[in-house]
């Protein structure tokens, strides 16, 4: 009795020292992911590595990579005639004699208008019998009542959000380059504004949204004067639609899609999208993001909790998908036909087994593989099966997170 006490409180901390190992792992992960790494990108997998080339990469473009080159104006605004130096610029010396070849030399600047235009309108008004009281219209470039013009309302927007400058960083920008004055309340204003008057196409891009054929969907945090909030995504290669939003549950991915939506959805395993569109794509580009997670984690484990199995797991796993994304791309593009493509995904669902074969220690690992030997294992290679999905990477840099990576 005592012995067999014993046999089970040592596994117990046998399983205690584990999973504290791995919090750590995932702790240090996560705290190295705050930093870029100095590594190369495309790394081979461990199992290839001995396929690498000897010696160091060759500095500069790859072998046939075209060079860039700025293109020259066809139009020249001005042309200055510059003397022959009397001194040379290099060695000082003045014993220089004048040459008959001339040598051009093409530059491109901007030119600043330092200080703002003011713009004066004088309307004519008319009274309205209906709503008892006078009223005008407005000029081509004027916005009623409003003291800041459209032109530098529209720069300020253009500085916040396409460049992502501060507000206060914009607002210094327009004191000194152009000479005009406002406090940072004005600029909210700005977007407050803008906001009300696109309220119209935003309500149009959730209607075509709601009727393409395929849309990508993801979510991320999203601070808002100062409050926690999530962004949710959805678009194509045609449209994308933002919607900012207090919470993150299914209810908010029924206001977006609607409640009958009838395309085919590429996303993550998040609970909240269940149910909307009938077949769904598992987003390849999250489950290897996930590999990565795993890849980077486990080589932060002591050896002796490391589990041999997982980077052979990764690393073809992470190789199916490749292969996938390949297949998805010459099946959008024609070159392999629908015909072909459902002996292809008997072929993936094939190798996926071999992968997930042998059970695995390490925790995340074997959560991604009884993942993907589950029941949604059908959503992996939807676009084999439906040619409307074909599509189903996630666009670049469709969402991002306030440090500026994808979730």
């Amino acid at each position: 009795m005592f012995d067999e006490r014993l046999e089970t409180a040592r596994k117990r901390i046998r399983e205690l020292e584990r999973e504290g190992a791995e919090l750590r792992a995932k702790y240090q992960a996560l705290h190295q992911k705050q930093f870029k790494p100095n590594r190369k990108k495309n790394a081979p997998c461990k199992e290839n590595a001995a396929d690498r080339p000897s010696g160091k990469k060759k500095r500069g473009a790859p072998v046939g990579h075209p060079g860039w080159f700025r293109p020259k104006p066809t139009e020249i605004d001005r042309s200055v005639h510059v003397a022959a130096p009397y001194r040379c610029p290099h060695c000082g010396s003045k014993d220089l004699t004048p040459i008959d070849e001339r040598m051009e030399h093409i530059q491109e600047d901007i030119v600043l208008a330092p200080r703002p235009v003011v713009t004066r309108y004088v309307h004519e008004q008319a009274f309205c019998a209906q709503c008892r009281r006078p009223v005008v219209q407005a000029a081509a470039d004027e916005i009623l009542h409003a003291p800041i013009g459209p032109v530098a309302k529209a720069t300020a927007m253009y500085l916040r959000y396409d460049v992502c400058i501060p507000y206060r960083k914009v607002i210094e920008i327009f004191r000194v380059l152009f000479g005009l004055s406002y406090v940072p309340a004005s600029l909210v204003g700005f977007d407050q504004k803008a906001a009300k008057m696109g309220e119209g196409i935003y309500v149009d891009l959730r209607e075509k949204l709601r009727a393409s054929e395929m849309v990508h969907a993801d979510e991320t945090s999203w601070r808002n004067d100062g409050v926690g909030h999530f962004v949710w995504f959805a678009g194509n290669e045609n449209l994308a639609f933002f919607h900012i939003d207090r919470h993150r549950s299914a209810k908010v991915a029924k206001a977006i899609f609607g409640e009958d939506f009838a395309g085919t959805l590429v996303r993550d395993r998040y609970a909240a999208y269940n149910g909307i569109g009938a077949p769904w794509q598992a987003c390849l580009a999250h489950i290897i993001t996930t590999v990565k997670e795993i890849n980077r984690e486990h080589a932060l484990l002591p050896q002796t909790e490391k589990d041999k199995h997982v980077d052979s797991f990764t690393c073809r796993l992470k190789d199916l998908c490749s292969k996938a994304c390949d297949i998805g791309q010459k099946l959008k593009s024609g070159d392999i036909s629908q015909d072909s493509a459902m002996g292809i995904e008997k072929h993936f669902l094939g190798e996926l087994k071999g992968i997930c074969k042998q059970p695995l220690r390490f925790k995340p690992a074997e959560t991604l593989r009884a993942y993907l030997i589950g029941p949604e294992q059908k959503n992996l290679f939807t676009f084999l099966r439906h040619p409307r999905g074909a599509t189903y990477e996630q666009p670049r840099r469709a969402i991002a997170s306030q440090d500026g990576h994808l979730p």
